[in-house]
């Protein structure tokens, strides 16, 4: 069995050498051969993490005619800002690097079992890989799951087949544990945690068995949805087209807004490019206007939009989960 861990830049220490010492003592106690590296998308290179910032290195490019078992950790830094040293930037910069491409190749083979740590979860979302998968991140990130189209689930460890994603930080202990088991038997698994002296801890979810009736209920992470036929307010006009551009923390978006009022309903398409989706579930309260929009660039999210009108003038915000919240200006054109 191979077990490749990816390491990019801004990489969390413990979500990579948690699960590495966790297969190296698993090699130990099996008659099965067991290859463990730290690779990278690029090849072999010293990997700065993001802490303090402590360095690895990788010993090779990340192989995908290795069967075997591909596990991405997370990022590790600030998570309530915009600078470059924010998780939710370094988790962006790591899904736009080679990376991208090795793992939306890595997912579609069948003798790969992708798994992930923490925010490893977001560089999988972040290039679409999720959609309607079920999997879990750190706490903090679940919103973000639920923008990038995936499905998240409350648990320590979600296993989805082919893919096996972990929550916060110490889970990857538990990942790790968990995959030795699965691919190896719950004996082996068992003498590396006696070997630690720790107990997995929390439950690992699948989609199987009978739901329990709570579960029938839609998952409270994912937010409500307001109804579509909400009367506007006669004293704002939101009619017509508006030249917006939204300032993201990876560069700015142009986006043209087509938005129509009749008898009440809003209504309205969104372009970027040559990309038009339609605006979820229009509000207007009072002089704002709040709705929801599926977008591809920069990346696969589903975002989250509350606007004031002022006159032929729009600003607000876009947010999509944990992602700093992105300014939007923009003012009507016809």
């Amino acid at each position: 069995m191979n077990v490749q861990i990816v390491l990019f830049d801004g990489f969390d220490l413990l979500d990579a050498i948690a699960p590495y010492e966790v297969f190296t003592a698993a090699a130990m106690y099996s008659n099965e051969e067991i290859t463990v590296e730290l690779v990278s998308a690029e090849g072999a290179r010293m990997v700065t993490s993001g802490v303090n910032p402590l360095k690895l290195q990788a010993s090779s490019k990340l192989d995908l005619s290795r069967k075997g078992i591909i596990l991405v950790p997370g990022a590790s830094g600030p998570v309530n800002d915009n600078g470059p040293d924010s998780i939710p930037v370094k988790l962006k910069k790591a899904s736009e690097t080679e990376l991208s491409n090795l793992l939306q190749e890595a997912i579609k083979k069948s003798d790969l079992l992708l798994s992930t740590v923490c925010g490893g979860s977001l560089i999988l979302a972040m290039n679409g890989l999720l959609e309607g998968r079920h999997a879990v991140t750190h706490h903090m990130g679940m919103d973000l799951l639920s923008a990038a189209n995936a499905i998240p689930v409350n648990a320590r460890i979600v296993d989805d087949g082919d893919l096996v994603t972990g929550g916060g930080v110490t889970s990857g202990l538990d990942v790790a544990l968990y995959l030795v088991e699965r691919e190896l038997g719950p004996r082996i698994a068992l003498a590396v945690e006696q070997l630690f002296e720790y107990e997995r801890r929390g439950t690992v979810w699948k989609a199987e068995g009978s739901a329990p009736k709570e579960s029938q209920q839609k998952n409270p992470i994912e937010a409500t949805r307001e109804p579509s036929s909400v009367q506007a307010n006669k004293n704002v006009n939101v009619q017509g087209k508006w030249d917006t551009t939204i300032s993201t923390p990876i560069g700015k978006l142009s986006v043209i807004l087509d938005i129509t009022s009749e008898d009440g309903q809003i209504a309205g398409m969104a372009q970027q490019g040559e990309e038009i989706v339609p605006l979820d579930n229009p509000i207007l309260e009072g002089n704002q206007l709040k709705w929801s929009m599926k977008v591809t660039k920069p990346m696969r999210l589903t975002l989250k939009f509350i606007v004031s009108i002022d006159g032929n003038k729009m600003y607000g915000e876009a947010k999509a989960g944990v992602l700093p919240s992105s300014k939007l200006t923009g003012h009507r054109i016809s």
